[in-house]
């Protein structure tokens, strides 16, 4: 577990002591003509761990110190201390990213995050290619998460409202390297892994990262998450002008899906019959699904990229990726609690029941890409330039297979002490009837970083997006039922301006727009006219400005850096107060402050901490008669969050202790009195954890990660109506020995 994170001394020092070894070698040497002089090895300092010091990402065209807007990398080092296995877990470590429930009776499926207000679930990308489909991604084959904050629509194309991620995953490299682990922890969870780098020749490489686990969670009945994952990479030519890259990613998972438990008895919550209004919570582990239920995920992606060296700082690549996930599911939500017989409130609580109702999804997500692209440093007009500059093409489809409505009934369920045993009513197999929607996409991009001397640069980006989006559904019979079209340019720019004050420091400002086409986050067109999807209305247009400062400290171990933003969301449909007609001119308004600092205090202390305080409004935002307004908040957007995580290495120990803080989250944003809604909001919370391990040997560590250590009881998502919740893990903990061979 613990790594010898020891730098090597200075180039000073390394001076003084090849001077000192050479300057009596020398006096010796004139005296004795055959002496041998005394043999000094200079090592180059190793990579800071957490510290990361560019982006994988290619569009980026200078290093993170010198980028004109906030981005984060989380590396692997840091998901390693905290045993990370998901991304929701991963993205812990960055402020300002809440996660979200669902609808009223459904549940969200996979990794559902929204980032400073605005949601990210489209905006996942792997290795620079957006990532699709309803699945918990695991960190296993990730060699770093970057979180890119602000308007992005210049690097990505269409939406990135407020930023978004780019997973860089496990590549094959020059040298055997091998590695597993073993996981045991609570809620009877197992989990091995294995990382095989093998290099075949002088040029190429072969790597495997596999995992499997089976496990239940912490606090819930039934509940199961259990998965296989594979990443092959082949890598040929390295160190060499060409070099092709094949690699693929495979996910299975088959899990019980968890619906939640209902927020009677919480803080806020609210019901007319007094009784019920004062009735005690159930129990944290109550199930109230059926033992039925499942969530099937297969997820597979193949990549081929190849890249050549022109020479003079020119490197051309092109890389193409074919992705499919299909997601089946089958999950009991729980609706309305009854609490009536023969007409009259039931005294006896144990005897009141909740509604539940079947819900079925089967979606299918596939995806192809090409991108080209270039990258050139050169000298133009006595300015120097570094230039990224491509084309993408892009075709993806969604596709919702119908099931029917279930047969059977499904009975309610008794609301302190369900049964999942109960027979409930079933979908039969595929009716037949389909609907989806295709979008493709022909996009050309590009970036430049302009040198005007030490101090000063500029970099701009710009992407056109020729977008066709086709939403399709038919029924049972294969007749066309719904057939909306929609094709348009998009077009998304950035520029941002740096100065350095000093080598080791940058100031800098910057300006950044995306658009977000109709249908653009769910592939689906709408006929209404007060809808955002409806293909009649203009795309809605972010613009985001930041003001912010980068600084390498203690020898550039330590990175911190503090930033201002303001983002606007533009031409949200809302209704005119004098017309009563639908117009667009809602918006949403997000601002605030992020402060940051990543790298090492000393040789053998680490740290990761950020800090985001936010505030979040929507303007203009009417409906109904007369345009009321109706909105006033952003809904799940907390005002401060804080995360850290630090470790100390001591001998062969390594102490971590980690803290993240969530402010009040509100769900009530309509302005109405908080006390008649229903949950109005996710309650504030503190969360800690810690981590412990112990080098035994060079091959062999153990790490113990126990999390929630102070038992918080703490609701983690709330659905949108407020009558469901998933809390907190509870106090927990998993035992891990690593092993390299």
């Amino acid at each position: 577990m613990a790594r010898n994170r020891r730098l090597s001394p200075r180039p000073s020092a390394q001076l003084l002591a090849l001077l000192a070894a050479v300057a009596p070698a020398a006096g010796m040497a004139q005296s004795a003509p055959n002496a041998t002089l005394p043999t000094v090895t200079v090592k180059e300092a190793p990579e800071v761990p957490y510290k990361a010091e560019k982006s994988a990402n290619d569009k980026f065209t200078a290093p993170l110190l010198d980028t004109p807007k906030t981005v984060q990398i989380i590396k692997k080092e840091v998901l390693e201390e905290q045993g990370a296995i998901t991304l929701m877990e991963a993205l812990r470590n960055t402020p300002g990213i809440t996660m979200q429930m669902g609808e009223n009776g459904n549940t969200s499926a996979g990794d559902t995050f929204q980032l400073r207000g605005f949601s990210l679930q489209q905006s996942t990308f792997v290795d620079g290619i957006r990532d699709l489909g309803a699945v918990t991604r695991d960190t296993f084959n990730l060699e770093q998460i970057e979180v890119v904050k602000g308007a992005a629509g210049a690097e990505t194309g269409r939406g990135a409202a407020s930023g978004f991620l780019n997973l860089v995953t496990k590549q094959a490299h020059l040298g055997d390297e091998n590695s597993a682990s073993v996981t045991l922890g609570t809620a009877q969870r197992k989990r091995v892994a294995a990382d095989l780098n093998k290099q075949l020749g002088n040029e190429s490489a072969i790597r495997i990262n596999a995992m499997v686990q089976d496990s239940g969670v912490d606090g819930r009945d039934y509940v199961e998450n259990t998965g296989q994952g594979l990443g092959l990479s082949y890598v040929t030519g390295l160190d060499t002008p060409t070099r092709i890259h094949l690699y693929s990613q495979h996910i299975r998972q088959k899990n019980v899906p968890d619906g939640g438990i209902p927020s009677i008895g919480f803080e806020g919550f609210y019901n007319a019959t007094p009784a019920v209004r004062n009735a005690p919570k159930v129990d944290r582990d109550n199930y109230y699904g059926g033992v039925n239920d499942r969530e099937k995920v297969d997820a597979d992606m193949i990549t081929a990229k190849i890249e050549h060296d022109l020479g003079a700082g020119t490197t051309v690549r092109n890389i193409t990726r074919v992705g499919q996930t299909h997601m089946d599911r089958t999950l009991t939500g729980i609706n309305a609690i009854s609490t009536t017989g023969n007409g009259a409130v039931l005294a006896n609580p144990l005897t009141w029941n909740i509604s539940r109702s079947r819900q079925r999804v089967d979606q299918e997500n596939e995806i192809f890409a090409n991108q080209t692209s270039v990258n050139t440093e050169f000298n133009a007009g006595g300015l120097a330039h570094s230039l990224a500059a491509g084309v993408e093409l892009l075709h993806e489809k969604q596709t919702s297979f119908d099931h029917g409505t279930a047969v059977g009934t499904t009975p309610p369920a008794n609301l302190y002490n369900p049964n999942p045993h109960e027979a409930m009513a079933n979908f039969g197999p595929r009716t037949g009837a389909e609907s989806g929607g295709t979008t493709n996409t022909i996009a050309l991009y590009a970036f430049d970083t302009v040198k005007f001397n030490e101090q000063w640069s500029l970099t701009g980006g710009l992407r056109l997006d020729r977008y066709k989006l086709r939403t399709r559904a038919n029924n049972a019979a294969g007749v066309l039922t719904t057939a909306l079209d929609d094709s348009r340019t998009l077009k998304s720019w950035s520029l941002g301006t740096t100065y350095k004050p000093a080598q080791n420091g940058s100031v800098y400002a910057a300006y950044a727009t995306s658009e977000t086409p109709p249908g653009g986050n769910n592939f689906t067109l709408s006929a209404q006219d007060n809808n955002q999807n409806n293909a009649a209305l203009d795309p809605q247009e972010t613009r985001s400005i930041e003001l912010g400062t980068k600084w390498d400290l203690l020898n550039k171990r330590l990175n911190v850096a503090a930033a201002i933003f303001r983002i606007e969301n533009d031409k949200q449909t809302s209704t005119d107060p004098v017309t009563n007609t639908v117009q667009q001119f809602g918006k949403t308004r997000v601002q605030g402050i992020e402060l940051s600092a990543v790298g090492q205090i000393t040789n053998f202390w680490q740290i990761s901490a950020g800090l985001a305080k936010t505030s979040t409004r929507q303007i203009d935002q009417r409906s109904g008669t007369n345009g009321v307004t109706i909105t006033d908040g952003v809904r799940w957007s907390p005002d401060l969050t804080l995360t850290l995580w630090t470790s100390y290495q001591l001998d062969k120990w390594t102490m971590g202790f980690g803290t993240r803080y969530v402010s009040e989250q509100k769900r009530v944003i309509n302005g109405a009195n908080p006390a008649t809604q229903n949950v109005p909001n996710i309650p504030s919370y503190w969360v800690a954890d810690a981590m412990l391990g112990y080098q035994i040997n060079d091959k062999v560590s153990l790490r113990l990660n126990v999390y929630n250590l102070f038992d918080e009881e703490y609701l983690s998502v709330l659905n949108n109506g407020g009558s469901r919740l998933t809390l907190g893990v509870p106090r927990s903990a998993m035992l891990t020995a690593n092993f390299k061979f």
